[in-house]
């Protein structure tokens, strides 16, 4: 989803909403219908629940007159072979009950409503489905784990503070010809080890277990509407923000989209294989909206109730994408949750990405928080905090980040550290800190500690602020990050806005905004291949540009060696050291000093490390956003320099025994003792 921030609206939904699938169309659900009337279900067993013996059919839709299911032998033609009638039971649910073996068949849900039936569809907590996810299929769910998956465990994290997530979309990883992965663009290319580019470097899954991260964020990997699965054989990209069927596995990415079973499987053997390389794994979710809106699974079940509707009784559309979806009513929020709780448990997932969080509501993300985390502590939610356009539900309800310290073991993106280092995201040629724009010190200063309250932040003086408060509780409730699969790669923004810039002037940039990012306060994010100064070309927006835009060219590993050893060290800095990631506000209060200098660009603070339960005593950062040199009063040495403008080296790089210290052009240092 393209990270909304102060595009004219109209722009905003015509390129949304290409981006998304989505229509523009009205609703035309009965206008008398109160939605908040309709019962709520509140029992278990919505969808199919199979057996060798019988299998039972549930689904909820309180205006329908009556409710068929339809069994099908194949999951993309063919007339129904049976069909069977669900009779009408409590709270809006209707029930069925099959004997016999239905494993493999494949079914529909049918509604008929004010006299007329409406399209067959799977029901909304389908969890297989055929080709191009227009059939549900019945599948035995203990047949698709791989060998090993009852001894899967998640890799051990100390606290959220300790994240280094790194995005990712399945496809880019491993269709350049110089990943060495045979399981091209499929699930099954991030389970191969021993993988190599021409050059004999480590590409896919042993490059991000080199790396270091500790999260794989994988742009959506449900079951969307804009790749047909039935001509794989044809190039086809979509970042896959259309979502058709919530509870199912892409099958773009399986080897076999067919068969419901595969994706399932293949996709459980990818989990496995990054938690057995220490990797934890997060899906970006898109509740907040339907690919399609009248021909979507819920609005052909229940129609109109599953989406908000605006003042003239039409699809409200804070997604942009020609609808948003109503987290507030009872059986959204229930699937929304329900949804979310059988990704962790039959998937083991690690974690959430929201997309647009801030169309949802409050009361929901938290509810959702703490059912997740009853099953799993350990589990990372994050997202959007902020919307495509507007929405009728009052912002005071919503998750957006200004209400981040309302939420419940949530994090948001800061925007206010994207654009301060590298400039206003939308204004293509805008320069921020790491490349050379004064007057942007207190936004930085208030990503160095994470959007958390600090005595020596000015927040009157801080980019994207209303209010100019605070808006992080704990530092792991801020994503730090400078660029993501929205907008152009870090690499094509310098060329954009730094033309008349040298490639090693933008090097060093480029570096320093990763050295930014990696020693701020809260959880760092990686777009991936920024390590190798990943380029699309200067195509920013990439939804659905062919592979040559957005493949991981691995060549460039090797071409740019020495930035992704820049960036593997600072990952492992900041994972041995946890001056880099205090667990509180108040620990940051108390630890963390910014040092007084009138240069506008540039910025030092110093960290009682100890305090902080590291190995050193003390840690001095020090970012120089200037195209020169520029001297820095430091207290008496000797301090160790661990990074400086080529290299990190915990070890040490070199010794600094003077309290006048120069600091290279456009660079971070680090400095201990």
């Amino acid at each position: 989803m393209r990270l909304i921030h102060t595009w004219p609206l109209a722009f905003s939904a015509l390129l949304l909403l290409a981006a998304c699938g989505g229509n523009s169309s009205t609703a035309d659900a009965d206008k008398t219908m109160k939605y908040e009337d309709y019962p709520a279900y509140e029992g278990e067993g919505l969808g199919v629940t199979y057996t060798p013996a019988a299998s039972s059919f549930m689904l909820w839709s309180p205006p329908a007159e009556a409710v068929r299911l339809l069994i099908y032998e194949k999951g993309d033609i063919g007339e129904p072979i049976e069909e069977i009638a669900l009779t009408r039971g409590d709270q809006g649910a209707w029930a069925a009950a099959a004997p016999g073996d239905y494993k493999g068949k494949y079914y529909a849900f049918q509604v008929k409503i004010a006299g007329k039936w409406l399209e067959p569809v799977p029901d909304p907590y389908a969890r297989a489905v055929g080709v191009n996810g227009k059939r549900g299929q019945i599948v035995d769910l203990s047949e698709t784990n791989p060998p090993g998956w009852e001894n899967d465990r998640r890799p051990p994290l100390s606290d959220p503070n300790a994240i280094v997530l790194y995005e990712l979309h399945v496809r880019d990883l491993s269709i350049h010809p110089s990943s060495g992965i045979q399981n091209k663009g499929k699930y099954l290319g991030l389970t191969e080890t021993g993988t190599r580019s021409p050059q004999g470097l480590a590409t896919g899954i042993d490059h991000l277990r080199e790396l270091g991260i500790t999260h794989l964020h994988l742009l959506p990997v449900f079951d969307y509407l804009s790749v047909d699965e039935s001509q794989l054989d044809k190039p086809q990209y979509n970042w896959g923000y259309d979502p058709q069927n919530y509870n199912v596995p892409e099958g773009g990415y399986s080897t076999d989209p067919y068969d419901g079973a595969v994706r399932i499987r293949e996709f459980k053997q990818m989990v496995k294989a990054l938690h057995d390389a220490g990797i934890r794994v997060v899906m970006d979710v898109v509740y907040n909206h339907t690919g399609a809106t009248e021909a979507s699974n819920f609005n052909q079940l229940v129609p109109g109730y599953y989406y908000r509707q605006n003042a003239e009784g039409g699809w409200s559309d804070a997604a942009a994408c020609g609808n948003e979806t109503a987290s507030e009513r009872a059986m959204m929020r229930k699937f929304m949750l329900e949804s979310m709780k059988y990704w962790v448990q039959e998937y083991h997932i690690d974690g959430f990405r929201v997309d647009l969080m801030g169309i949802h509501d409050i009361e929901t993300m938290n509810l959702i928080s703490r059912e997740l985390h009853r099953i799993e502590p350990s589990i990372f939610l994050y997202g959007e905090g902020w919307t495509a356009g507007a929405s009728p539900l009052p912002d005071s309800l919503r998750a957006l980040k200004a209400n981040t310290h309302r939420l419940d073991r949530i994090a948001a993106f800061s925007d206010n550290i994207r654009d301060a280092i590298k400039g206003h995201v939308f204004t293509h040629d805008d320069t921020g800190f790491a490349s050379g724009k004064p007057g942007l010190k207190e936004t930085v200063k208030f990503g160095v500690v994470a959007s958390t309250q600090h005595p020596q932040v000015r927040y009157d003086s801080v980019l994207w602020l209303n209010p100019a408060r605070a808006w992080a509780a704990q530092p792991y409730q801020t994503i730090t990050y400078v660029s993501c699969h929205d907008n152009h790669t870090l690499w094509d923004r310098l060329a954009n806005s730094q033309p008349e810039a040298s490639e090693a002037q933008r090097i060093s940039m480029h570096k320093l905004a990763g050295a930014m990012v990696l020693t701020n306060q809260g959880v760092s994010f990686l777009h991936a291949g920024v390590e190798m100064l990943r380029t699309k070309q200067g195509v920013e927006n990439s939804f659905n540009q062919p592979d040559s835009i957005n493949q991981i060219d691995w060549s460039r590993k090797a071409r740019y060696r020495d930035v992704f050893n820049y960036f593997r060290g600072l990952v492992a800095l900041r994972k041995n050291h946890p001056a880099f990631r205090m667990t509180s506000t108040e620990a940051i209060q108390q630890n963390l000093v910014f040092i007084d200098h009138p240069d506008p660009l540039l910025l030092a603070y110093r960290i009682n490390a100890a305090a902080a339960g590291d190995t050193w005593k003390e840690v001095m950062v020090i970012y120089n956003g200037n195209r020169r040199p520029a001297a820095l009063d430091i207290p008496d040495g000797p301090w160790v320099v661990v990074v400086n403008d080529q290299r990190v080296d915990e070890t040490g790089i070199a010794k600094v025994n003077k309290t006048k210290l120069s600091v290279p052009p456009s660079s971070a240092m680090v400095l201990v003792r």
